[in-house]
């Protein structure tokens, strides 16, 4: 299957944001955008990270990341202030067909396929392209954030 036509079977899911902490995160996010729902948040050891997911007034998703440890994947990324703004992120029908194509189309990924805790272990992959940036495969075509509504005069978390 072409590329092309693989992508059409895709759905946005988020943004991922590389942040210090969520409670600072939130708030930028809160304050600057008005984002006004949240997940709450999580904790994910198998991807080395604390997230959590708002939602604009538009319905774009944005995902917070911050380190679980200085092992953390984005602990680096966090410490040179390079690549916060760090990925686009689509739900997969087939995580294997998906990859194919972005295989087909260059990209190369950046570590096997893991589990992830929010997308109730789905299966998740991440592929540098061929013009650096990052895309996140989720292996859930369904899969449902549960927003919470956030009153801009709570702040964050």
């Amino acid at each position: 299957m072409s590329f092309a036509l693989a992508a059409q079977h895709w759905h946005f899911d988020h943004v991922g944001v590389v942040v210090k902490s969520l409670d600072k995160g939130c708030r930028h996010f809160v304050d600057a955008l008005g984002v006004s729902e949240w997940t709450d948040p999580l904790e994910d050891p198998v991807n080395g990270v604390h997230l959590q997911f708002g939602r604009d007034a538009s319905g774009t998703v944005y995902e917070l990341l911050s380190p679980l440890d200085a092992d953390s994947p984005v602990a680096a990324t966090l410490a040179a202030r390079k690549d916060l703004l760090n990925h686009v992120a689509y739900r997969v029908p087939d995580l294997a067909e998906a990859a194919a194509s972005l295989r087909e189309a260059r990209c190369f990924p950046t570590a096997d396929p893991k589990t992830a805790i929010a997308f109730g272990g789905a299966l998740i992959q991440f592929f540098v392209t061929p013009i650096d940036t990052i895309v996140e495969l989720i292996e859930a075509p369904d899969f449902a954030h549960d927003f919470k509504f956030l009153s801009l005069s709570q702040g964050g978390r």
